[in-house]
C-alpha cells in the first residue's frame, strides 16, 4: 500500500489506554450514584463520545447529567489515563520507521489532544507523529469528518494520498464520510465481519504488520 500520509485512530488502535479508561469510567458512574455495568459493556463503549457512552452505560437516553459527567470523567482521566495507557508492541517503532521511509503521519482521535501528546511524552519517550487532532480540535466527534479533514489540510495531503487507520465502526465510517481509504485492526471490540461490511483496504490482527505495509506514494 502506498501512501503519501497515513492518519491513525489512538485509543486500541495505537495503544492500550483501557486500564484508564475504564476507571475513570466507574470513578465517575459511581461518583453520580450509577449502578456499575460489566467491564465488557464499558469497554465496547470505546470510541464513543463520552456524553453518548454515558448514555449507553447509564441506561438512559439524552442522560441529562451527561455533560456534568464528562466533566468528572474528565477530571479523573487527568489523574489516571496516561499511567494506564500502554502502547501496543513494535508500534512507536513502527511509527518511527513510517516516517523514515517518507510518510506523513498524523493522529485523530476523540481523546484530548493533550492526552495523547502526554501519552506519547511518559510511554514512549518521543512523539513519532506529524500532527496530532484531538477531539478538542474538532467542531464534531466522529464520526463527523471535520477533525481527519483538518488533519488532512494540516498535513497539507489530499484524500487520495491518506490512509486512515482505526480500531471501530465509528473510525470506518469517519474515513468513509472523509472520502479516504480505511484500514481495520481488530485490537478493539469490533469484529472483522463488521469490518467488511464498510470500505475498507485491508483488515489486519495488529498494526505493527500493517506498519511495515505501508510505503511512502
Amino acid at each position: 500500500m502506498r501512501y503519501k500520509a497515513c492518519v491513525f485512530d489512538f485509543d486500541l488502535t495505537l495503544a492500550d489506554s483501557s486500564e484508564g479508561i475504564l476507571k475513570s469510567f466507574k470513578h465517575t458512574l459511581t461518583a453520580f450514584g450509577c449502578p456499575l455495568p460489566d467491564d465488557k459493556t464499558i469497554y465496547d463503549t470505546i470510541g464513543l463520545p463520552l456524553i453518548d457512552a454515558f448514555g449507553i452505560l447509564t441506561g438512559v437516553p439524552d442522560e441529562p447529567r451527561r455533560f456534568a459527567m464528562r466533566d468528572e470523567y474528565v477530571r479523573k482521566a487527568d489523574e489516571v489515563m496516561v499511567a494506564g495507557t500502554y502502547f501496543y508492541d513494535g508500534v512507536v517503532d513502527g511509527l518511527k520507521a513510517l516516517r523514515e521511509r517518507g510518510v506523513l503521519v498524523g493522529v485523530c482521535s476523540s481523546k484530548m489532544r493533550y492526552r495523547i501528546e502526554q501519552s506519547f511524552d511518559v510511554k514512549a519517550g518521543c512523539r513519532p507523529v506529524d500532527l496530532i487532532i484531538g477531539l478538542d480540535d474538532a467542531e464534531r466527534p466522529k464520526p463527523d469528518p471535520c477533525g481527519l479533514l483538518k488533519c488532512l489540510e494540516g498535513l497539507g495531503v489530499a484524500k487520495k494520498e491518506t490512509l486512515y487507520v482505526g480500531d471501530n465502526i465509528i473510525d470506518a465510517k469517519t474515513a468513509q464520510n472523509a472520502g479516504v481509504d480505511f484500514a481495520a485492526v481488530l485490537t478493539g471490540s469490533t469484529t472483522e465481519r463488521d469490518f467488511s461490511e464498510l470500505p475498507n483496504v485491508a483488515i489486519c490482527k495488529e498494526l505493527a504488520g500493517l506498519l511495515t505495509n505501508i510505503k511512502c506514494r
